[in-house]
């Protein structure tokens, strides 16, 4: 999969701090190592960026593969440098180090960068071999990804559409259920939290998608944004449901949330449903180009401090309240840069961010609105096309 990724930064970089090259050792489960090499194996394998290009260094496992899908410049196998006899004479360990040390020294590199999270045993056994190698102080990668071409924009989009049409499979499943004993009921049996997610995982492999796990929380448990929620699904409760799922073929997430009601969930649950969506409408129209991260999460804040409930901004150790930050940044990995929090930076067009206030209280249970929208250099474009409303309704 080829994708359209400008590295001229990292480039920028590496000649600032005199160094030859940048380079991952992962598998494609990192972003980052997916966004550079446009490759994804199973297996570690490595990318390097030059002044010349990227490169790549893979089992012959994967060499057919990369070769012909992947968006470098170049690919090298590691029986190149006969890999199996090195394993045989020295170990697995130091094969590697001797094979990735020749690779490196066949395009010229002396000194390399490497991210965080680079595997301890590979730098140091490349600085035995007489490498410099530098671990970078921040995500460099990481900050190219956050401003999404138009490409990216296009499979987020795509995502996307999976996510409303598996929120409208379980918004359909809600609105149609029966009521019986104050809980819903499908078929016959007790709508569970269970069920709704087979639909949705069902619904998301149709279109493309998949995803590891998704919210459909009722009631207390929808009050800890965190939990998945389990067991039926009751009448006059709060339900939460937060879908994020990612494209089996390019990687890209989407996410999206709704609250829905069954019923009457009570009046305060439906004013704390009213204050949420003002704060998520605030959070919006503060969002451009050169707004920060800090200023729209302050402004979901305002609201629903104006409208009496506790913030992290108001009462840092509040279990109750609005208890998260207000977005985060979307693309090859569910959360990423930028932030749209307390320590959020300056937004720029391509920046593809959540919205997301909430309101939890056991006691009553748990509301959050999001929508995923991309910054544009005078607002905003959403890329969600998807009713807010806490009626269930069927056929969205």
């Amino acid at each position: 999969m080829e994708l359209d990724v400008d590295l001229a930064p990292l480039r920028e970089r590496l000649e600032t701090d005199g160094l030859d090259g940048y380079l991952i050792d992962d598998d494609a489960s990192d972003a980052d190592q997916r966004y550079v090499s446009g490759f994804t194996a199973p297996d570690p394998y490595q990318t390097l960026v030059t002044d010349d290009g990227v490169h790549l260094l893979v089992s012959g496992l994967e060499y057919g593969r990369a070769t012909a899908n992947s968006s470098a410049d170049s690919v090298t196998r590691l029986s190149t440098y006969d890999y199996q006899d090195l394993v045989a004479e020295h170990g697995a360990y130091e094969a590697k180090s001797r094979a990735l040390a020749a690779f490196l020294e066949d395009h010229g590199v002396e000194s390399i960068a490497v991210p965080q999270n680079f595997p301890t045993g590979t730098a140091d056994g490349l600085r035995e071999r007489g490498l410099a190698v530098t671990v970078e102080p921040e995500g460099i990668v990481e900050d190219i990804r956050a401003t999404k071409t138009d490409w990216e924009l296009e499979q987020i989009r795509s995502s996307q559409r999976a996510n409303e049409a598996a929120m409208a499979r379980a918004e359909e499943l809600i609105a149609t259920a029966d009521v019986e004993d104050g809980i819903l009921v499908q078929d016959g049996e007790p709508l569970t939290s269970e069920r709704v997610t087979e639909a949705i995982e069902i619904t998301l492999l149709g279109h493309g998608c998949a995803l590891d796990e998704t919210i459909v929380a009722c009631g207390a448990d929808a009050a800890d944004p965190h939990d998945r929620g389990s067991g039926p699904l009751a009448a006059d409760e709060l339900i939460v449901i937060d879908i994020f799922p990612r494209d089996k073929e390019t990687g890209y997430f989407a996410d999206m949330t709704r609250t829905f009601a069954r019923g009457d969930p009570g009046e305060e649950a439906r004013r704390r449903y009213e204050v949420t969506r003002e704060a998520y409408e605030a959070a919006l129209e503060t969002v451009e180009a050169g707004a920060t991260g800090a200023e729209v999460h302050g402004a979901a804040c305002d609201v629903i401090e104006d409208a009496g409930y506790a913030t992290l901004r108001s009462d840092p150790s509040t279990g109750t309240g609005f208890i998260h930050s207000t977005g985060h940044g979307v693309g090859l990995d569910i959360h990423e840069q930028p932030s749209v929090s307390p320590a959020g930076g300056e937004l720029e067009p391509g920046h593809v961010i959540s919205i997301e206030p909430g309101l939890y209280d056991p006691a009553v249970g748990g509301v959050r609105i999001e929508d995923l929208i991309v910054v544009t250099e005078d607002g905003y474009e959403n890329l969600t096309d998807y009713r807010i409303g806490l009626e269930p309704r069927a056929n969205n």
